[in-house]
């Protein structure tokens, strides 16, 4: 296909859709991605498969393929569907409240498709709604006081874009762990809190046993929402060198 790139093929999202057949089902790519959304919520990435979107939409497999290529697309385009709703969280008058609304959309967003932050953290996601949400972001963080110049600012999009996968993915396997296992993190606690106990009280362990005993043992969210705050005034009062 001669495009203005050359001969590489057109990215999925500046594709034109394929032109209407007289079938019974229509179709496009929204509805393909949402129907892959749906199927990859109830049985993960792993149970996703050309065929079963093409079962669920009521088509041959084969129709699926003028709409998307290979699997790499139909995941760029269930992910930035994701995006569009992170994206709602919108801009504030200040440049925090619109950082603390796109990553708590961005924590809902993982938790309700836990599979999107499986494909967090690899290469950047460049969808046209994966875009909005990164000039959002940025946007917003070149507002940060202590934010001097370009450098500054791709340090805090790293700081900040290293936090949310690191949180997402820690505590989405958690949620995980105790589906699979049957048991939740209290229960894990409390399993092993007598050899913890026998541990700390050796006193080789002084500064774990202060966080064990004395430190604050908030919730996920609460835990998730806290060390977000950490990291912002780290942005914003961090010295230079």
């Amino acid at each position: 296909m001669d495009t203005p790139y050359g001969s590489a093929p057109l990215p999925v999202w500046e594709r034109p859709e394929p032109q209407p057949r007289a079938a019974p089902v229509p179709l496009n790519r929204a509805k393909i991605a949402d129907t892959a959304i749906r199927l990859a919520d109830a049985h993960g990435l792993d149970g996703l498969s050309v065929r079963k979107i093409a079962k669920e939409l009521g088509v041959g497999p084969m129709r699926l393929y003028d709409y998307v290529t290979n699997r790499s697309e139909l995941l760029d385009l269930m992910v930035d569907a994701v995006y569009a709703q992170i994206a709602e969280a919108g801009q504030h008058s200040e440049w925090r409240a619109t950082v603390l609304a796109i990553v708590q959309r961005t924590r809902d967003a993982a938790l309700d498709h836990e599979w999107f932050a499986d494909l967090l953290g690899a290469r950047p996601h460049i969808g046209p709604h994966a875009l909005a949400v990164g000039e959002s972001t940025a946007a917003a963080l070149s507002q940060a006081p202590g934010l001097r110049g370009i450098d500054d600012l791709q340090r805090a999009v790293g700081a900040l874009n290293a936090f949310v996968v690191g949180a997402l993915r820690r505590e989405i396997t958690e949620r995980r762990t105790a589906r699979s296992t049957g048991t939740d993190v209290s229960a894990w606690q409390a399993a092993l809190g007598p050899y913890l106990t026998r541990m700390l009280e050796t006193g080789r362990y002084p500064t774990v046993a202060r966080l064990v005993i004395d430190g604050a043992h908030l919730n996920a969210e609460e835990t998730f929402h806290h060390n977000l705050i950490t990291i912002l005034d780290g942005i914003t009062s961090h010295p230079h060198t």
